[in-house]
């Protein structure tokens, strides 16, 4: 049976067999003796993202009181959900957010501590997910930026809509009404200034159909 570390674009945690690309923490929310999670679903503000492989290293999964392994199908999910690079086992590109981070927001030599006041001010509501009114249309959206509409979470790619699922997008063109902004405003910020999250392979986008 799946454990329950999975994440969503809303930054819920549930149980579903696909793991994804990137794995990451809020802090230790887990009993090691069930393997489940607590009433709490972060114990840190520092909520980061970072690589399933790191110099070899091997966790047997919320089996012991460290940090509670989450996993995400992409960086453009974790970050909506308000996470961000982790400077330890990601250090090129959280120094690559950070950079775009304070040119998108205006702001010079924050610490890391610093943003993730700010992500976490941006990305609940009590506890629940933040949504946010969209900033502009939404095919200018960066890539990268994550929208919810009528309970489902798109990923937009070239100005165009993905309806996301934890096995990957589906490119399948929709009409979205009254869509609020998922990633956190700061980040999207930080996408305008040129950030680029890892994507799942199936957000690659489809070439026009020739005539």
């Amino acid at each position: 049976m799946p454990l329950q570390n999975r994440v969503t674009p809303f930054g819920e945690i549930v149980a579903t067999p696909e793991r994804g690309l990137f794995t990451g923490n809020r802090g230790i929310i887990h009993d090691p003796r069930t393997k489940t999670l607590l009433t709490k679903r972060w114990s840190s503000k520092a909520w980061i993202t970072c690589v399933c492989e790191f110099r070899g290293r091997r966790r047997d999964v919320m089996a012991t009181r460290s940090w509670t392994e989450l996993f995400f199908l992409d960086e453009a999910t974790a970050l909506a959900a308000g996470h961000r690079p982790c400077f330890y086992c990601r250090r090129d590109d959280a120094n690559a957010f950070r950079a775009a981070w304070e040119e998108g927001n205006g702001v010079r030599r924050l610490r890391a501590t610093e943003i993730d006041a700010v992500l976490h001010a941006e990305r609940l509501n009590g506890r629940v997910k933040r949504l946010h009114a969209l900033p502009c249309a939404m095919a200018d959206l960066p890539d990268g930026a994550m929208v919810a509409a009528e309970g489902e979470s798109y990923l937009i790619v070239q100005g165009r809509a993905m309806r996301w699922s934890f096995a990957g997008y589906d490119a399948t063109d929709i009409e979205l009404r009254d869509a609020n902004l998922l990633t956190p405003p700061s980040t999207l910020r930080a996408l305008h200034a040129g950030y680029r999250p890892a994507l799942h392979p199936t957000a690659a986008p489809h070439p026009p159909s020739s005539s």
